[in-house]
């Protein structure tokens, strides 16, 4: 069974075979045979050099020692014209020395006279290894140009002198750099925007014990000459695993669709909120009025009547403030600022913010103990709102008596927030939809809680811009756990 399945890995592996002994070549081309490998040969280096000129070879096994062309001088012939063709020198004890020589000038690995079967079959197996290995480089960095090459973002990365590495297709176009191969041209050389090269000095200069995405946004053909072009640019440090600096990768995004639609949506959004914050105002003030009984006197109903009218007004004039905060997070986070974090700090001074909120519904608002975190990359003030809005909602939907608890650790590459509440709980039916916009879980417990729905659907937006997850598990009377997974920041 061992021996068939030898045959069918080595199957299409072309050996040469040159030696001057007759005994020395059989003895290969039976053994190498019944390996599965394909086997020719050559009785000299004259004969070897035509075989050679003729096909191409995966290994040669070369003996050193023959009359007319030596084995060395094949060698040479071979590197030149397939310097990808593994040769393995056959030497005798007596020609040692040649063998280090023939290592030198690019052998692969030789073999002493006389040799066993297993000898052969050892120092093969190696060459077959090595061919496999280099074969499967080659085919990654084949499939990793051909990514590179059609993906629609620029992508391009420089070592430490500043040199290109690579330049995408994209990244050139972005630029609008038309000259010749952009690989080991400095960067000057290609790029003339001074803030685009602090960019990518900033990466590159980070310190070791440091890292974070350095961004940017490009606008108004400050990089191309199409004026309503918009860029947006991350550089982060590409480093070894010692942490040294080996040089930047910078990604370049055209976001120019993005921006148009955000700016529809901020001048729609900003159009409703300009007309109708000053009616509502107005409106509020006239119901502050009589409430206040400079209209008339006022009955009890009528009083409890304009009571609902305030709240709902109120409810209107939150509406509009939350679109304009998912406006603004939403356009944000296509070029947010990120850096190096620990959550466990940020996680404490929100327990403690919420504390008085929690204490007036007699909810115990506490926090697990946190084993130490590694780092997240995250924008700091987005993160803080999330965490904000996660234990605000589980106060609201918590009644008295209750308890809430926030908890963290690691799982699987990210770390993991989690915020425990044993309030109302969601149903099965809600939880797909609770990330929606406006939508809002309705029972007879929830009915009176006032809210816009907006909340969780920003949630969702900021933890998704981290790469990171969101989820819910709930039960109906038994409370509600949110988990935020956001992705460990990589060395």
């Amino acid at each position: 069974m061992m021996r068939e399945e030898s045959k069918g890995t080595n199957y299409g592996i072309k050996i040469l075979v040159v030696d001057d002994e007759k005994r020395i070549r059989d003895a290969c081309r039976a053994m190498l045979s019944n390996e599965g490998f394909e086997v020719a040969l050559a009785e000299n280096g004259f004969a070897g050099l035509k075989r050679i000129e003729e096909e191409h070879f995966d290994i040669i096994l070369l003996d050193l020692m023959m009359p007319g062309m030596s084995g060395i001088d094949l060698l040479t012939h071979v590197k030149a014209k397939h310097p990808d063709t593994l040769v393995i020198v056959i030497t005798g004890y007596a020609t040692l020395e040649h063998a280090i020589e023939a290592m030198k000038k690019g052998a692969f690995d030789f073999i002493s006279k006389p040799f066993s079967p297993k000898d052969l079959r050892t120092v093969t197996a190696k060459a077959i290894e090595y061919i496999r290995t280099l074969e499967d480089i080659a085919h990654e960095k084949s499939r990793m140009g051909v990514l590179i090459n059609h993906i629609s973002d620029g992508v391009m990365a420089t070592d430490m002198e500043r040199l290109v590495a690579l330049a995408n297709p994209a990244f050139l176009r972005m630029i609008g750099y038309r000259g010749e191969s952009a690989i080991g041209k400095s960067v000057t050389d290609l790029i003339r925007n001074e803030n685009l090269l602090q960019v990518i000095e900033k990466a590159l200069s980070m310190p070791a014990e440091e890292f974070g995405e350095v961004t940017e946004e490009f606008a108004e053909g400050a990089l191309t000459d199409t004026e309503e072009r918009v860029l947006a640019v991350r550089c982060v440090p590409f480093r070894d695993r010692l942490h040294r600096n080996l040089g930047t990768v910078t990604v370049m995004h055209d976001i120019t669709a993005s921006k148009k639609m955000d700016q529809m949506k901020s001048d729609f959004v900003s159009m409703v909120a300009h007309e109708i914050k000053s009616p509502m105002n107005s409106v509020l003030a006239m119901v502050k009025v009589i409430q206040d009984g400079l209209a008339g006197e006022l009955t009890e109903k009528q009083r409890e009547m304009l009571g609902r009218i305030s709240e709902k007004i109120k409810g209107l004039a939150d509406l509009a403030a939350e679109l304009l905060d998912l406006s603004r997070i939403e356009s944000g986070l296509i070029t947010m600022e990120k850096g190096r974090l620990q959550l466990e700090p940020l996680l404490r001074e929100q327990i403690e913010f919420h504390k008085a909120k929690a204490r007036n519904k007699h909810i115990s608002l506490s926090m697990d103990h946190v084993p130490e975190l590694p780092p997240v990359l995250v924008n700091s003030r987005s993160i803080e709102e999330v965490f904000s809005n996660l234990i605000s909602n589980a106060i609201r939907y918590t009644p008295e008596g209750g308890s809430i608890v926030v908890s963290a650790g690691v799982e699987q590459g990210y770390v993991l927030v989690s915020v425990k509440d044993n309030g109302f709980g969601i149903g099965k039916q809600d939880q797909d939809r609770i990330f929606e916009r406006f939508y809002r879980v309705k029972n007879d417990q929830t009915r009176l809680i006032t809210g816009t729905g907006l909340g969780l659907a920003i949630v969702k937006s900021i933890v998704d811009a981290h790469n990171g997850m969101i989820k819910v598990d709930s039960d109906i009377g038994r409370g509600s756990t949110f988990s935020v997974y956001l992705p460990i920041m990589q060395p």
